[in-house]
């Protein structure tokens, strides 16, 4: 039932970077990079994970579990042994004069590596402390990490490691908590995640102490489990209302068009497909030449569908937000005039959001669809 557990981060900006687009998606006039403010500000988030994601404080000494375990793993060994006495150097530089980023070290004063990490082998030594729970991170400059020792950030008694059976019955439940309705196959998408059959046994685990419910879903095989918090809203929508807790403090998505992000937890890794027979690939590092659609393509959601799909762009350099292409589902939904307006009413607020002073349409759109939208646009903008 909850949308988000975590906010993935991504470091690139073509419309806006995919975490702040999620949050533009969701947070009623949220404004780019605020999320900083309170993962670095008032250190309410950490980051971690090879895919980047920001996740609650509280949660520190579970992650923490994989931090230390990542000690001890063969490439970090062998790292460590073919880079003797970095991390020292490191852990002194970040003692003495931290915080610290990769912008800090020149060049021309260290050594040159090749990883994926960094050309500095400071760079990837911070990585590595960061990595293996020594360093946090305690802000971002231009999504740039600036790193500090963990004691510096997190609160002492969050700073310990949570048993492996605990992370193991945490990860779980913050699956469940992730897909809201979730069967019995696989694990949370961490380090070490449970393969389907200890999958298994760890939800039969949960059932039998009730901290996750099984429930049957119509049309699909298996077992199925939900958290009992959510009971309630499940009830809700099964009698085809909306909860209260979920009512729109201002437009709901039929009012305006959402444009999802890229790394949404709704359609990214084929979520889209499996909830809403939506077929999405994010295709930004595909070559041209295998591309279906575009290059930083997203969603459109309208009420509770994903309708269409426009590969965007913010042209800096006019200040034009642009639509280089635009595909529907249906073709009839572009003949529809609640969706054309609500399409521009939707581009309207992104357009707000990103700050642009033009949106170019760039005849990408049905003429029909295109002259109406526009009107809604402008409408909106005032």
């Amino acid at each position: 039932m909850r949308a988000v557990e975590h906010l993935q981060l991504d470091p690139l900006n073509i419309v806006a970077r995919s975490q702040d687009l999620m949050l533009h998606a969701r947070v009623a006039d949220y404004q780019p990079e605020a999320w900083q403010k309170h993962a670095y500000g008032r250190r309410l988030f950490f980051d971690w994970g090879g895919w980047l994601a920001v996740r609650p404080m509280e949660e520190l000494p579970y992650f923490r579990r994989y931090k230390v375990d990542a000690a001890d793993d063969p490439d970090f060994v062998a790292w460590n042994a073919a880079h003797p006495g970095l991390l020292d150097e490191m852990r002194q530089i970040l003692r003495n004069e931290g915080p610290v980023s990769n912008r800090d070290f020149e060049m021309s004063a260290r050594k040159r590596v090749d990883s994926y990490r960094g050309r500095k082998d400071s760079s990837v030594a911070l990585y590595q402390l960061w990595r293996t729970g020594e360093a946090m991170i305690h802000d971002r400059v231009r999504f740039e990490r600036v790193y500090d020792l963990t004691e510096r950030i997190a609160p002492p008694e969050l700073i310990t490691e949570a048993s492996a059976h605990e992370t193991e019955r945490f990860m779980m439940l913050k699956g469940v908590a992730f897909d809201g309705i979730r069967d019995d196959r696989g694990s949370y998408p961490v380090p070490g995640a449970l393969h389907a059959g200890p999958a298994r046994e760890l939800l039969s685990e949960l059932a039998h102490d009730g901290s996750v419910l099984e429930v049957a879903v119509e049309g699909q095989r298996g077992k199925h489990y939900v958290l009992p918090a959510d009971l309630p809203l499940l009830e809700e929508l099964m009698l085809d209302r909306v909860p209260a807790a979920w009512q729109p403090l201002g437009e709901s998505t039929l009012d305006a068009v959402t444009f999802l992000a890229p790394l949404d937890p709704v359609s990214a890794r084929g979520r889209s497909a499996r909830l809403f027979g939506f077929e999405y690939v994010w295709e930004v590092y595909k070559p041209v030449e295998k591309r279906r659609w575009g290059y930083y393509v997203l969603p459109i959601l309208w009420g509770d569908e994903l309708v269409a799909r426009a590969d965007m762009k913010l042209d800096r350099s006019s200040n034009t937000l642009q639509v280089l292409g635009f595909w529907l589902e249906e073709a009839a939904t572009g003949k529809n005039a609640a969706f054309a307006q609500a399409l521009g009413r939707g581009l309207a607020n992104l357009q707000r959001f990103v700050d642009a002073s033009k949106l170019d349409l760039a005849g990408v759109l049905p003429v029909s669809l295109r002259t109406e939208a526009r009107r809604a646009a402008k409408a909106s903008l005032g």
